[in-house]
């Protein structure tokens, strides 16, 4: 890789807890698709590296032992360096989920941010470890090369205090426990794919992480994600909110370790909870005649998916687009039907389906801190 401020393409890197999304591309008149794929799985026995080279090119799947993300990176780096393409990298831009309280905008990395960074790990301990070591592995290797942190809650730091603020005594908001809000690079990029932003929007960003958030002239005024990713309706496989009650109720019987609690909420619940068999909505749509609790887990997904819309709604006194988004919500018309089914009392509004283009927008980011 070269260590050239003058070069001419962004990486863009969108690290998960066990995977690593990324997205080349240079900049001309704009910025155009160089390549792109993913390594999922990572840290089992057998991860998978999704590679193609150029948007009109086929994808190409290996199956290879990814330990880290950091080992993703290194075979990302081999695979850029094959290409017998001009690309000069300028810099990279990383998905972080989480500033904590200290880092809320976009911005450059530096030895101070990359430091506040470190100090938010108890708020995101799924995903910043991660995407630090990434980090740390570009700094090593290229410590010329600028690279920006591009933050899902920065989005949301319109919030006013009535949504953004937690009922809980004020020695505990002190520490930062707030709603933060996630999801935010998506959001931003369905907001630059359209012509015209209405008054009153909400954006449903459907995957196996799943918010819901509602919009004023383009700016989030609330949003179901709270102080981390797990709050909100039901996901792929977190449940999402939950009476107080039932943590305690678990603590007392049998499920004392955090971590394991941790696991059983974030991992083993939602629609693979519900169902007991996936947390994939193809998988349940195609079986839900079958199986009964794959049915369930679809109802109770657009029950509350409807519901959450509803009260977004109220929150905007009234709705002008409903925007779906995510890879349920771009893929599933038998979802999008079902959840718009029981919103006609909402009166006239208008429905759209945009792609999540994260990895995008953190080149657009990336360029723009570039430039300024």
């Amino acid at each position: 890789m070269n260590r050239l401020r003058e070069g001419n393409a962004i990486l863009a890197i969108n690290c998960g807890s066990s995977s690593l999304k990324f997205a080349l591309y240079q900049q001309k008149n704009d910025l155009a698709l160089v390549c792109e794929g993913k390594g999922e799985r990572i840290g089992r026995p057998e991860s998978s590296f999704t590679f193609r080279s150029g948007p009109e090119e086929q994808e190409q799947t290996e199956t290879l032992s990814l330990p880290d993300q950091p080992r993703a990176l290194e075979h990302l780096f081999e695979l850029i360096g094959s290409l017998n393409k001009d690309v000069l990298l300028q810099a990279i831009g990383h998905r972080i989920v989480h500033g904590g309280p200290a880092i809320r905008e976009h911005q450059l990395i530096t030895p101070q941010v990359l430091s506040e960074m470190r100090k938010a790990v108890p708020y995101a301990p799924l995903h910043l470890p991660s995407a630090l070591a990434v980090i740390d592995v570009v700094t090593r290797r290229e410590p010329d090369l600028p690279q920006t942190a591009c933050l899902d809650t920065s989005f949301h730091r319109t919030l006013p205090d009535v949504a953004s603020t937690l009922p809980l005594p004020p020695e505990i908001r002190r520490r930062g426990v707030q709603r933060y809000g996630f999801h935010g690079l998506s959001l931003e990029s369905v907001l630059a794919q359209m012509d015209t932003v209405p008054e009153r929007c909400i954006i449903a960003h459907l995957g196996n992480g799943a918010s819901i958030t509602a919009l004023r002239q383009g700016k989030s005024i609330d949003t179901t994600m709270a102080f981390t990713p797990s709050a909100g309706f039901m996901m792929g496989t977190r449940c999402g909110d939950l009476d107080p009650g039932v943590f305690f109720y678990l603590m007392r019987n049998g499920h004392v370790d955090v971590d394991d609690l941790e696991q059983l909420l974030d991992k083993h619940s939602g629609l693979l909870g519900v169902s007991e068999f996936s947390s994939d909505v193809r998988d349940l749509m195609k079986s839900r005649r079958e199986r009964p609790s794959a049915d369930l887990a679809l109802r109770m997904f657009c029950y509350q998916v409807r519901k959450t819309i509803a009260s977004m709604a109220a929150v905007l006194n009234g709705l002008d687009l409903l925007v779906f988004t995510g890879g349920i919500g771009e893929h599933a018309a038998e979802v999008r039907a079902d959840v718009c089914a029981g919103l006609t009392f909402l009166g006239s509004f208008h429905t759209q389906v945009l792609p999540a283009q994260e990895e995008l927008q953190i080149a657009r980011i990336t360029a723009r801190l570039l430039a300024s």
